[in-house]
């Protein structure tokens, strides 16, 4: 059975959500700005956009959407679990799907997201010495190579 398909535009808003929950999560701790997470941030917002753009988007659903990656020309744009979910093997399998299936090789990942580094790193790819800055942030991203 093949649980991961291309999202459909009924699956954007529980993308959104999925993706929403993560950044606050995630990012949220390492950003502190209440404006942009819990005011500007917002699932309706995020459902548009990807309306307007839906390239490379697909859909861990067993029943259930679960996850989602996204993959844009050989590059792992997002890829995002339901955080309650986390840990189950779902984003091992959506980043098998994008290496295997979309034959994706490189992404960028948050500095100090070093949980996400650490999945990454344990399915196959390394930290490269490549590192921009996050736009509008003192932060910085690392791109890692399959």
């Amino acid at each position: 059975m093949n649980l991961i398909r291309p999202a459909q535009k009924s699956d954007l808003e529980r993308i959104a959500e999925i993706e929403v929950f993560n950044y606050r999560l995630n990012f949220y701790p390492i950003f502190r700005n209440d404006t942009f997470y819990f005011s500007e941030l917002r699932t309706s917002a995020l459902a548009a956009a990807y309306a307007k753009e839906p390239a490379g988007l697909y859909v861990y659903d067993d029943g259930v959407v679960r996850g989602f990656v996204q993959v844009v020309r050989q590059e792992i744009r997002k890829l995002f679990v339901e955080p309650v979910l986390q840990s189950n093997s779902i984003g091992a399998a959506l980043l098998c799907f994008a290496t295997e299936q979309l034959h994706a090789d490189h992404l960028w990942a948050l500095e100090k997201n070093t949980r996400a580094i650490a999945f990454y790193e344990r399915h196959g790819f390394h930290l490269t010495a490549d590192k921009k800055p996050e736009e509008g942030t003192h932060e910085y991203l690392v791109r890692l190579m399959r």
